[in-house]
């Protein structure tokens, strides 16, 4: 018989030396900058864009980004494929163009000076897509009376089009559906290969993925993603749906509700009497409710905040609220400081709005990836809480950008997946592992701070290479030749320290076939656990050990408006960063990276 238990548990935000000097450093150096000067001149970027053969792509999806990757505008191509974004704030800008059954077009460090148009020519193809950027020139010398009826800056990309004829009665309901439904994307994924571990989220690529996005009667937009398939074991199949609507307002906010819903057959270990896959086998189920919103509060700052109610079954029933909130001043060419406090489970659907800089529906898969990180202790369910606080500091400098950050972690239930003999600790402490044949241990509580700097160079338009080296809190064992007796003996039995860590990546675009290949390497101890930190102010520099990820576009064979890239992951292909436990005859280890390998195809419309 189930046991339900309610466990409404939410950190308290506590004070600390650390933090206090944070807070202040963050005041001294925003309080200089508060004496901004007047607002220069405002400039455009206008473009068209067509295909390989010269014809103009209507209903292309433009996106623009600041210095940060963030997400500025969007808008639409008219029926002569251009567009335009004006009273732009002169600064560094990237852009981004999306049209189905060709390959993304992207064009970064846009340097738009006062006063001026910036003219882009955007080829999309089906393997390579270029953007050519001609010298900046004085307002309304590129301009004609064709561009008047281009779409301008748009929140909800609502199309604007020349009022023409009708051509007959379908018109107006053709209208209509289009004003219903716009920009509408989506991607279907088959993929298979090695699961990843529970412990890292990585319940993505159950088989079969899909997203659908639209914008809903031009003023919304929703999107609808699952997860689909079997695990190697358990005969029970898995899924997850997850659903998001957000509405951009004039003032800069764009409040955004997400529900999401998951069950997973999680097999039990061996001698437990329940058969894998059959009816009594016990099933894994969650479901959440989040909500995001950001607002300016003031000049140059703004307030990201949220929550997220989680609701999760598993023999018991836990119920828990996790809020979010992040406070960010840009200081323009002087950086920009980041202020941010999570507490509970790791706030994903921020980092998700924080990484929709890609222009595609991958980071709404990968969020519905992200399960909580649950565990057992004494036959209960446990879920992972983390109180988080940090401050990281951004500054781009043309093609280069510099990053500092700095973190303290409370975690408590910390888990972790443990492989190891079916006895070498009681199954009322191990639940099975989602994507193999290990388990998944409760370590109990820690405490860890961290440091991290980071260098990004461009090199050229299709080459970025980073360097990041940093000094974190990490988990290390008692003895090499130590056993441990129980569960309580192992947790007292592993210690805590602090190890440097360096990772090099490399990404790029392969000119001529359009091969997207991102890898990098992470060193530090390997005789050392290091727990993986959700970074809310910077993006992620730190990994653990040898990782890559190749995507390769396939040319359309069929006149059809999709198309097709294959992709292959590989992840700690070295299989470091594990930590021994028990002496070398016992094979037992913890590990928060377990080596992973997949592969897949993608369609994309």
């Amino acid at each position: 018989m189930a046991v339900t238990r309610m466990n409404l548990r939410m950190f308290p935000l506590r004070a600390s030396p650390m933090t206090a000097g944070l807070l202040s450093g963050l005041f001294c150096l925003t309080g200089s900058a508060l004496a901004a000067s007047p607002v220069p001149l405002s400039a455009e970027i206008l473009g068209q864009v067509r295909n390989s053969g010269g014809v103009a792509q209507m209903g292309a999806a433009v996106s623009l980004y600041n210095r940060y990757d963030e997400l500025v505008r969007k808008g639409l191509t008219n029926e002569q494929g251009r567009f335009v974004f004006d009273a732009l704030v002169p600064d560094l800008y990237s852009i981004r163009v999306v049209l189905a059954s060709f390959v993304p077009a992207e064009r970064r460090n846009i340097a738009v000076l006062p006063n001026t148009e910036n003219r882009l020519e955007i080829s999309l193809a089906s393997v390579l897509s270029t953007v050519e950027l001609a010298p900046p020139s004085a307002p309304g010398t590129l301009m004609t009376d064709d561009w008047k009826w281009v779409l301008r800056s748009s929140q909800s990309t609502r199309p604007v089009l020349r009022l023409l004829p009708e051509s007959g009665p379908s018109s107006s309901s053709s209208r209509s559906l289009m004003a219903a439904f716009s920009n509408t994307t989506g991607v279907v994924k088959l993929s298979a290969g090695d699961g990843q571990s529970f412990t890292n989220g990585a319940q993505q690529d159950l088989g079969t993925a899909f997203a659908l996005a639209t914008s809903l009667a031009g003023s919304g937009r929703v999107q609808f993603s699952g997860n689909v398939g079997y695990r190697a074991n358990a005969g029970l199949p898995a899924a997850g749906f997850r659903t998001s609507y957000s509405r951009p307002s004039a003032d800069g906010s764009s409040p955004e509700v997400v529900v999401t819903m998951r069950q997973l057959s999680v097999g039990p270990r061996g001698g437990s009497g329940i058969a894998v896959g059959t009816d009594s086998a016990p099933a894994l189920r969650t479901m959440s409710i989040a909500f995001l919103d950001g607002l300016e509060i003031a000049d140059n700052f703004r307030l990201d905040y949220g929550f997220d109610s989680q609701s999760i079954s598993y023999l018991d029933r836990l119920n828990y609220v996790s809020p979010f909130l992040r406070v960010s001043y840009d200081a323009g060419s002087q950086g920009r400081v980041r202020l941010a406090y999570s507490s509970g489970a790791h706030p994903t659907e921020l980092l998700a709005r924080d990484a929709d800089s890609s222009g595609n529906l991958d980071q709404d898969l990968g969020t519905l990836a992200l399960i909580p990180r649950v565990s057992l202790s004494d036959g209960h369910v446990a879920v992972e809480h983390t109180q988080n606080f940090e401050i990281g500091y951004e500054r781009v400098d043309g093609s280069r950008t510099y990053s500092l950050g700095a973190y303290q972690e409370n975690v408590s239930n910390a888990a972790f997946m443990l492989s190891s003999a079916p006895d070498f600790l009681p199954a009322g402490d191990l639940l099975p592992d989602l994507g193999s044949n290990s388990t998944i241990f409760n370590l109990g509580s820690y405490h860890r701070t961290g440091y991290t700097a980071a260098v990004k160079q461009s090199l050229g338009e299709h080459v970025q290479v980073s360097v990041a080296a940093g000094r974190t809190g990490v988990l290390l064992a008692r003895g090499a030749d130590q056993s441990f007796a129980d569960s309580s003996d192992l947790r007292a039995g592993v210690r805590q320290g602090q190890r440097p860590w360096v990772t090099v990546r490399v990404s790029g675009i392969v000119p001529g076939s359009g091969t997207r290949i991102s890898g990098d390497y992470g060193w530090t101890d390997f005789n050392a656990l290091v727990p993986a930190h959700f970074s809310l102010t910077q993006t992620p520099t730190q990994d653990i050990g040898w990782n890559m990820y190749v995507r390769q576009p396939l040319p359309s064979v069929l006149n059809v408006r999709w198309r097709v890239e294959a992709t292959a992951e590989l992840r700690n292909m070295l299989a470091q960063g594990y930590l021994p436990l028990g002496g070398p005859a016992c094979h037992t280890v913890l590990t928060n990276s377990p080596r992973a390998v997949r592969g897949g195809l993608n369609f994309i419309f």
